[in-house]
């Protein structure tokens, strides 16, 4: 192991207060950075944090989750903007990061000192630094914002309330956002001399992640595109003998699979229950069954039976049981802090560098003028193009499919990588085949929208890997690809790298100096290391889904957010790869799990029972950090407006306007723990007086009153949402099959990039074999014997 971490010179000024600076903050000091809070005086609001109505911490001790995220950082105290101790961190540090705490945004940055020319600075604000909702002073938490970005009214049945996705994923998600700007940032910093800024929209960032696929399934598909409408998974979280098991069958022969497992194999040709629309037709029929099979057998027992035959399973993880799941303790996912308390690991393993324990938790102030950190001195190189993106000249073998690992691509692709997607003829990816358009209509593989929204940016070749009559010659092609690459990436499980020849020792006898990140579901090791898992299965083990549902109600899975969780940290640990790499010359082998990943996303619950016993739970819309807060429907049709409380001074404004001014001067509810306590009275009123306003004059009235709200937004209809117009978020695509449409872009806007994200539309089927083979040596009469041989295609085997 190298005795530095990737980025051991590097110092980063935290000025934040939220779960995303601190989290993107926690990333950067676990890959060696010097992290300095700059706090104000009275601390970090997260030093002081309580989730729900959990007791204190003694005096002595900080709060659970400010112990997870504060781990090993430094403490400076500094009152405002105006600070001359400050000014001088900034213009010392290498990144530093912003969300408004004490004064330090974006614009403070900039008008105060000029380092941002030679800093990375990340701004992180709930809609970026410009746009219609910070003009006309739009107030949101995460509630809002799921409710606004299409999540909320995507997760329930229809009829019933929509739901949110508990433990605040979103925030979680733009802090990892935030990382990989920061080290993208850097990586251009240390070869160019050249700063940047990001402004980072957190709504923007939870599209991408949590609502935004329903909008790209709309602007793809038109007047095709299935009708909006809330949904539930099935068979999803089921009560067992002893516990809850949770199940996910994507594909056709899992839920086949499924139905013998429950003893059900007369069913098997039964069309209608093998759909979707038709098990939540006849919803009360299947759950019967289910729910009645697992009810006479342990959790242990049918967590054995289902991964023998080969379907997505998990117990289903809670704040006591998670750090004892076998699979977390073999392989040594959960180390105990400073403190003493259990926490979640690095959710990455490097055989290069290994990550530190989690060091001192700050006091506040303690490092008060010990810090100090000369300038910089830096000149921009002449020889390097200003509109340079940070991963610029960097090649990537892209081995992945389905949702995660294409996310981990395109993130790269986005920020410079030329990433070359290298699909089987067999096994193409899967997400090429969802959601778009029947097998009747020609070249259907190409309407995906998953696949559209994940894969734009990149080049796309096929090699026939899995056919041993095509193998050899495919192989030697993937390591000659590989010979010129400096990452390559794969997400199966550990089997299928290994039957292709294709595992860490030849990609290194292949290309020495390449980085090999590898994203199996579980891990390469341990007792589940074979098992088939899926973003859903993430959250059923990990614990999101023991968050999200109604209190008197199973957990709920909040519904695929693990894939792109799971993106997002792979990217991040390539681009620490490639800087490691380019210190010593050789190449890193990464492990970076999907189920690390949403543990990382889920400690608090984790670090709330091991510091003070406490067991939070899901409980519908309410939240720790609003009350009121829920969702209320409104006068006309499905439309619900959203309403968070964030502060005791919004409570008689709204209590005014829904003419309940007696509430207002209840000194009974002057508190969010005392309105906590009657939310059911509260939201009666609320209720009564939403069912008399159409959703938009309710949202403009709740907004003109100070009150954070919105309406539950369908994902289709974000489309025409004047805030994301505004910041260029949405991305226009011209697919040559697909045709015009608009796609996910980047959660930033940056000075570097000003003509959108996404260089390409995704790649038709081998789209690029003629053009990648041929920079590896190969002539046309070769390509054309490997096309003739089945080696590579231009078509999926048997369409």
């Amino acid at each position: 192991m190298a005795a530095t971490l990737p980025l051991a010179d590097v110092r980063v000024l935290e000025c934040t207060g939220g779960v995303p600076g601190a989290y993107c903050g926690k990333l950067l000091v676990d890959a060696g950075a010097e992290v300095v809070k700059l706090e104000p005086a009275g601390g970090d609001p997260l030093r002081a944090w309580r989730a729900a109505d959990a007791p204190a911490t003694g005096p002595a001790e900080p709060a659970p989750l400010f112990q997870f995220l504060a781990a090993g950082k430094r403490s400076v105290v500094a009152d405002g903007v105006a600070s001359g101790a400050a000014l001088d961190l900034v213009r010392g540090a290498d990144v530093v990061l912003v969300d408004g705490t004490g004064g330090w945004d974006l614009a403070a940055v900039r008008s105060r000192t000029a380092a941002a020319d030679r800093t990375v600075v990340v701004g992180i604000s709930p809609f970026g630094a410009e746009g219609p909702y910070v003009d006309e002073g739009v107030q949101a938490n995460e509630f809002i914002l799921q409710a606004l970005c299409g999540s909320i009214g995507s997760r329930g049945w229809p009829g019933e309330e929509p739901l949110q996705a508990g433990g605040r994923p979103g925030e979680w998600v733009a802090g990892a956002y935030a990382a990989l700007a920061a080290a993208a940032g850097l990586r251009a910093l240390r070869r160019t001399g050249r700063g940047d800024v990001f402004d980072l929209s957190v709504y923007e960032a939870m599209i991408v992640t949590m609502g935004g696929l329903g909008a790209v399934t709309a602007s793809v598909l038109g007047d095709d595109a299935p009708m909006p409408g809330r949904s539930l998974e099935m068979p999803s979280i089921v009560p067992t003998a002893d516990g809850l098991v949770g199940f996910c069958t994507i594909t056709a022969q899992q839920f086949s699979d499924f139905l013998v497992l429950i003893d059900r194999p007369d069913l098997l040709d039964d069309a209608d229950l093998a759909s979707f629309a038709g098990r939540a037709r006849r919803r009360e029929e299947f759950l019967g069954m289910v729910h009645a099979w697992a009810a006479t057998r342990t959790t242990a027992e049918i967590v054995e039976f289902a991964a023998a035959l080969r379907i997505p399973v998990a117990p289903i993880g809670t704040p006591e049981t998670v750090a004892g799941i076998d699979q977390f303790q073999e392989r040594g996912v959960f180390v105990k802090n400073a403190l003493g308390h259990l926490q979640p690991r690095v959710p990455y393993r490097a055989d290069a560098f290994e990550a530190p324990l989690p060091g001192r938790v700050p006091e506040l102030g303690r490092d008060t003028g010990r810090v100090h950190w000369p300038e910089r001195e830096r000149a921009a190189r002449p020889d390097a193009p200003a509109g340079r993106r940070p991963l610029d000249g960097v090649r990537v073998a892209d081995f992945t499919a389905f949702w995660a690992g294409p996310t981990a691509t395109q993130l790269l692709a986005a920020f410079g990588a030329d990433v070359v997607k290298i699909e089987g003829v067999r096994r193409p990816d899967g997400m090429r085949f969802s959601g778009g358009r029947p097998p009747s209509v020609d070249r259907w593989w190409e309407w995906g929208p998953v696949f559209l929204a994940s894969n734009a940016g990149k080049r796309g070749i096929t090699l026939e890997l899995s056919d041993p009559a095509a193998r050899e010659r495919a192989r030697d092609l993937a390591l000659k690809i590989i010979g010129r690459s400096d990452v390559v990436i794969e997400n199966f499980s550990p089997r299928v790298m290994a039957n292709f020849g294709l595992e860490w020792p030849q990609v290194s006898r292949a290309n020495p100096r390449a980085c090999m990140v590898r994203m199996p579901a579980f891990g390469l090791d341990g007792p589940w290391r074979d098992r088939v898992g899926f973003a859903q299965t993430m959250e059923q083990a990990g614990g999101m889904a023991w968050m999200t549902g109604h209190a008197d109600g199973p957990p709920v899975i909040p519904r695929g957010v693990c894939d792109p969780i799971a993106g997002l940290h792979a990217a991040f640990a390539a681009v620490l790869a490639l800087e490691e790499r380019d210190a010593t010359g050789r190449g890193v082998h990464v492990e970076a799990t999907m189920v690390e990943a949403a543990l990382n996303v889920a400690a608090e619950a984790l670090m709330e029972h091991t510091v003070r016993d406490v067991t939070l739970r899901r409980d519908g819309n309410r939240g720790p950090d609003a009350s009121p807060q829920g969702v209320y429907p409104a006068a006309a049709g499905d439309e619900w407006v959203a309403i968070a409380v964030t502060d005791d001074a919004q409570w008689p404004a709204l209590a005014s306007l829904i003419g309940r001014p007696e509430l207002a001067g209840d000194p009974g509810l002057a508190t969010r723990r005392a309105r906590r306590a009657r939310a059911g009275r509260i939201d009666e009123a609320i209720r009564a007086w939403a069912a008399g306003v159409p959703v938009e004059d309710a949202v403009r009235e709740l907004r003109a009153a100070g009150v954070p709200s919105a309406r539950v937004t369908p994902p289709a209809d974000l489309l025409a949402d004047e805030q994301l117009h505004a910041r260029g978020f949405w991305e226009r695509i011209r697919h040559p099959v697909a045709g015009d449409f608009l796609t996910t872009g980047m959660p930033y806007r940056t000075p570097a990039v000003r003509d959108g994200w996404l260089r390409n539309a995704a790649p038709l089927y081998g789209e690029h074999n003629h053009e990648v083979l041929a920079e590896i040596g190969l002539s046309e009469s070769d390509i054309r014997a490997l096309e003739g041989d089945g080696v590579i295609a231009a078509r999926p085997a048997g369409l």
